[in-house]
């Protein structure tokens, strides 16, 4: 389809300005920034190819910069910046512009323009700052384009080159002024952003194979290292369908689970499969599970349409894995006409572990030590011998009863089963082993009260005290030690309980969250975000110097400084966001369901300006700063271990800066000064 309209760029460039208005060859023009320059002794650099394949240290030198060429990929306000992403393709190559959002007025894809700059570094690769544009015309877009793989990408080989891939639309997710659009390729998936087209169908794109042609552009971290890529295409005209999703996605046989990425059985993600099962789980909008004679699997589904437990649907979806377990993603579904009971596996937390349960509805015996109301879903900690497991509830679902359950309390819950795998072991030896696990349920239904907390109560024992004294005197004494040993028992009970809670979800000291509770919540997070396809945030807070403040203080004033700083950080976030202590002046701030990154520099900003306040520990002054490593990300960039190493990374660079402010790991295509 595209095809047809890309003609060769070098003929546009040397052909006469037809579209200029003027008669005049296109020669290589001279460059008057040249002349500023010329103390310097630099020459003007001509080529796009050229501009881009400086170094850094070469790049910072402000090279004069003269080209001309024409723009394949222009979004006039990326990312709401007030700057404008273009590149710019001639016949050697492509090179970015930076470029304010007003000075792109008047340009569009497919001008041949007249470009004077100097060079920069930009966040990955060299760039085009300070430009002047002057549109001549109209020129094709390439045609002659090398089509690669994502291995290849991921090199950082092409960076802002002009290329070609071919793969399978997955999902589409529509924003107010783009598109991006989810490729799988023959080695993995990219995203393809493109500008929104008014009265275009882009759904039609789920499960067709397309060969797009677009610039690649580098995900970099804030040391400017290339973590990801992913592409920017200028809209439709440069996607070709090469073969179109079926009509009906149901219309194939379904494929038995059990089957699914088994031996001589592995769909390729690249196309839809069909399956069809009785529905064990539903959350609407977010996943639904499924198990037909032998398996059960879950599919994550952005489709709301209600269905009840035990119906039979058809779901089409494409084949993947999740934490090293089998799974169906950006899945549709359908009723397919009758209903059948499908009842729980009674399992221990030692069977799960054994494997074998993954994606199972599981019926399960725990106590309760805990729960978590304020993150985006009601998650319960349970434990099992020495096994701790959490229950997750969506809010939407939990309702009013999901505070009821008493800590200490012995549940019996049932869901399904969502298993972790040991990648180590995997590697290893070549077997699974399923490393954790949590239980996702259906309803508040789905638990069963076995026992209430401590039984043996101090007014239990004056009843069993009092009973002992009316059968006979005889046994007074038998009786008065039986309650001291009662009462004693259930004080030792309490205590326990008490401790026990205490030591695995708060910080000693400040009352924060550990680090076992701050892990768990960071992974709830990221499943959250990844259904609901926001972003989170983790802040690593740093106090600076504080081993100035113990050694001139005392230990005991310093304690003091923790516990405030505490509070602070408290007073600057969110009440469903979470704070731990992970250290001796560490700590951890996590920020889930965030819409963009700049809610979480706001905060990280609030939080180094609270913490510059001095505390007053009798009557002196005590001087406190502190430094803070931000990273936000769609949940899909990073998992949890990424997150905690980049935002300390970002925290690192804090400290380097001065300390008393924060550093934001960047994965924006031209890094941008973290700001303090």
């Amino acid at each position: 389809m595209a095809s047809a309209f890309l003609v060769p760029l070098a003929f546009a460039l040397t052909a006469p300005l037809l579209f200029a208005g003027g008669g005049g060859a296109a020669s290589r023009p001279t460059d008057p920034v040249s002349h500023t320059n010329s103390a310097k002794g630099l020459r003007t650099i001509t080529t796009a190819r050229e501009a881009h394949n400086l170094s850094n240290e070469e790049a910072g030198r402000s090279y004069p910069i003269h080209l001309r060429g024409v723009i394949t990929y222009l979004d006039p306000d990326w990312g709401n910046l007030g700057r404008a992403a273009i590149f710019i393709h001639d016949a050697s190559g492509s090179v970015y512009i930076s470029q304010t959002s007003d000075q792109a007025n008047g340009l569009f894809v497919g001008a041949l323009v007249d470009v004077r700059g100097v060079s920069f570094p930009g966040g990955y690769g060299p760039i085009v700052a300070r430009p002047q544009m002057r549109v001549l015309g109209r020129a094709p877009l390439p045609a002659h384009v090398p089509r690669v793989t994502l291995a290849h990408l991921r090199t950082g080989v092409e960076d802002a080159q002009w290329i070609e891939v071919e793969g399978s639309v997955h999902s589409i997710l529509e924003y107010n002024h783009s598109v991006t659009l989810r490729l799988e390729m023959e080695d993995g998936a990219i995203s393809v952003v493109m500008l929104k087209e008014p009265g275009a169908t882009y759904s039609r794109l789920v499960d067709a194979q397309v060969r797009i042609r677009a610039n690649a552009a580098p995900t970099v971290n804030d040391d400017g290292q290339l973590i990801g890529v992913r592409l920017q295409a200028p809209n439709l005209s440069t996607l070709e369908v090469i073969k179109p999703a079926p009509p009906d996605p149901f219309s194939s046989p379904p494929v038995a689970i059990e089957k699914l990425l088994g031996w001589r059985n592995y769909f390729t993600p690249m196309h839809r499969i069909h399956l069809r099962g009785n529905v064990t789980l539903q959350w609407p909008g977010s996943l639904i599970c499924i198990h037909d004679a032998n398996r059960g699997i879950c599919a994550e589904t952005t489709q709301q349409t209600p269905v009840r437990l035990g119906e039979l649907v058809d779901v089409a979806g494409f084949a993947g894995t999740m934490n090293n377990t089998p799974i169906v993603t950006d899945a549709i579904f359908r009723d397919a006409g009758s209903s059948r009971g499908v009842g729980p596996h009674a399992v221990t937390a030692e069977k799960i572990l054994s494997g074998g349960f993954g994606s199972e509805l599981i019926q399960i015996d725990g106590q309760l030590i805990g729960y978590d109301l304020t993150t985006s879903d009601t998650t319960l900690l349970l434990s099992s011998g020495n096994t701790f497991f959490p229950v997750i509830l969506p809010k939407s679902l939990a309702g009013d009863k999901a505070s009821a359950w008493r800590i200490g309390s012995r549940l019996r819950i049932t869901g399904i089963s969502s298993v972790r795998v040991d990648t180590e072991s995997h590697v290893r030896e070549g077997t699974i082993v399923t490393e954790s696990f949590r239980v996702l349920m259906r309803s508040p239904a789905d638990v069963e009260v076995l026992e209430l907390p401590t039984w043996w109560t101090p007014g239990r024992a004056i009843l069993l005290l009092a009973l002992a004294l009316s059968v006979t005197l005889v046994v007074l004494g038998w009786a008065v030690i039986l309650r001291r040993r009662v009462e004693h028992q259930a004080v030792l009970l309490r205590a326990s309980e008490s401790e026990f809670r205490h030591m695995a979800l708060h910080d000693a000291l400040t009352g924060l969250a550990t680090r076992v509770l701050l892990q768990d919540r960071l992974n709830v997070a990221l499943e959250s975000a990844r259904r609901r396809r926001t972003s989170v945030a983790v802040l690593m807070v740093d106090l600076d110097r504080f081993k100035e403040v113990n050694d001139t203080f005392g230990h005991l004033a310093g304690d003091e400084v923790l516990r405030v700083s505490a509070m602070r950080i408290l007073e600057a976030v969110r009440r469903e966001d979470t704070v731990a202590r992970i250290g001796g002046d560490e700590f951890v701030v996590l920020l889930p369901d965030l819409a963009n990154g700049r809610a979480a520099e706001m905060v990280a900003a609030k939080i180094v300006k609270k913490l510059a306040m001095p505390i007053v520990i009798d009557g002196r002054e005590i001087p406190v700063a502190a430094s803070v490593g931000v990273c936000a990300a769609a949940a899909t960039e990073f998992d949890e271990d990424a997150l905690l190493r980049n935002a300390d990374a970002a925290l690192y660079r804090a400290k380097e800066h001065g300390r008393n402010c924060f550093r934001v790991f960047s994965v924006d295509p031209v890094r941008v000064a973290s700001r303090g």
